[in-house]
């Protein structure tokens, strides 16, 4: 009986150079990543073109921008499951035509109703494309450079909305509003097709579900075109596949209190980066600037984020999550604190704004990172789509709650100081996490991306 040869693709990515096909998984990632945020802040940039051509109250709005952000709530959770069980390939693709062709409708609402429904539907899509983005890319990197590479990515969703307020900035003057609706469900369509014939499956998904080995050594090629293929050889990978819901198993194994502490972190950061993304447009609007100028006061929360992410992802992986991102939080509730001070210059506005961003925005890519490297491969999407899933909570709470406060008269000052304490919970949590993972008990062997 002739000895099958173990060959380990976990071992074999982990040493691995990277190159252009790794590049390529990284490159269509962050396209999908970057029209993900571009439409999921397309509301706020709308927003306040919006209210003067519908002629409705500024709360109207509260309740269309949470449901868009329940419908991501429920497709982080369901899709990320589903990946687990299916792949990460076939979801990524499907939920991006179909949140391409719900945004396309999303330009036809002509009523608040119909947007709150269209936005609800839309958002499962959304939800589907972040935690198996970063599942991904954090199974093609090799561990020297993984933590930076799913930094870089994750940072595709900061840049895209980013760009949606200088996209907005542009058609709604010369087009209207519902052009941005046109243009973010478009390009998505471009890009699911490209994901079709380029996009790979996870090589250690591949091995812990058992799937051919044609495709395991199709795939493995691209990464090690050393690596032994044919009959003769047995795939392993560092995981294997654990049975139960896989939910449940975020639980077990000493990942209990960690999973716990990275749920309420997600859920603090996330109610304060909606809560900013979809105000700060209208408050700036109703400060008596122009149309144009609130809609960049908007982009400018997600300009900190985007250039705050790669300077905060270089110090994370030299430094730590607990030392980089409770500083990082604690700066966020400072700025946050002072973007209601009554009578601040628009250019010191802009700067706390930008800080605000920079703080929330690169904290909340440093914890879709702490996940994926947290959890084990069967459970990464899970992992990183409940966390986020939990976080939707706080993202569907912050624009409501906004809404609620604005209509009950609350100053700036006042609701940009209540803003500031999500903030100061988020940087308790990451030191809290410093103190409960135990990397040994759990089998995690990356202990020092806590803190060097």
């Amino acid at each position: 009986m002739q000895t099958r040869t173990k060959f380990s693709v976990s071992e074999a990515i982990d040493n691995s150079k990277l190159g252009g096909f790794q590049w390529g998984i990284m490159v269509l990632c962050t396209i999908c990543l970057i029209m993900d945020g571009f439409d999921v802040q397309a509301m706020g940039y709308v927003a306040p073109a919006l209210i003067r051509d519908w002629q409705i109250p500024n709360s109207a709005l509260g309740p269309v921008f949470s449901a868009a952000l329940f419908g991501v709530l429920i497709g982080s959770l369901g899709t990320s499951m589903l990946a687990d069980r299916i792949g990460r390939r076939p979801v990524l693709i499907g939920a991006s035509l179909y949140f391409s062709a719900l945004t396309l409708l999303t330009a036809r609402a002509s009523t608040v109703n119909e947007m709150l429904l269209i936005r609800f539907l839309a958002g499962i899509g959304l939800g589907g494309i972040m935690p198996n983005t970063m599942a991904l890319v954090g199974e093609y990197a090799p561990a020297r450079l993984r933590i930076t590479a799913m930094v870089i990515v994750s940072n595709g969703f900061n840049a895209g909305a980013a760009l949606g307020g200088f996209v907005a900035a542009w058609l709604i003057p010369a087009f209207g509003w519902r052009s941005v609706f046109l243009f973010g469900g478009l390009i998505p369509l471009v890009i699911a097709t490209l994901m079709f014939f380029l996009l790979p499956e996870s090589l250690q998904f591949l091995v812990v579900r058992k799937k051919s080995t044609a495709l395991i050594a199709k795939w493995l090629k691209r990464v090690d075109p050393a690596a032994p293929v044919g009959d003769g050889v047995e795939y392993t990978a560092r995981e294997e596949s654990k049975k139960g819901v896989p939910a449940a198993n975020l639980f077990r194994e000493g990942r209990a209190t960690v999973t716990l502490l990275m749920w309420v972190m997600n859920f603090t950061n996330l109610l304060n980066l909606y809560f900013l993304s979809s105000w700060i447009p209208t408050v700036v609007r109703d400060l008596g600037f122009s149309t144009q100028t609130a809609v960049l006061a908007g982009a400018t929360v997600q300009m900190g984020g985007t250039i705050g992410t790669f300077f905060i992802g270089w110090l994370t992986e030299k430094f730590g999550f607990v030392k980089i991102l409770m500083p990082t939080f604690l700066l966020a509730c400072v700025s946050i604190s002072f973007i209601g001070y009554p009578g601040l210059a628009v250019t010191t506005l802009f700067v706390v704004v930008f800080l605000s961003g920079l703080g929330i925005m690169s904290g909340q890519s440093s914890i879709n990172s702490l996940s994926a490297v947290f959890y084990p491969t069967d459970l990464r999407s899970t992992g990183i789509g409940f966390g986020l899933g939990i976080g939707r909570m706080g993202a569907i709470v912050g624009p409501f709650l906004g809404g609620q406060l604005m209509a009950l008269k609350w100053t700036n000052r006042e609701l940009f100081l209540a803003a500031a304490v999500p903030a100061l919970i988020s940087a308790l949590m990451i030191f809290l996490i410093g103190r409960a993972w135990r990397p040994a008990r759990m089998g995690n062997k990356q202990p020092q991306v806590l803190a060097h």
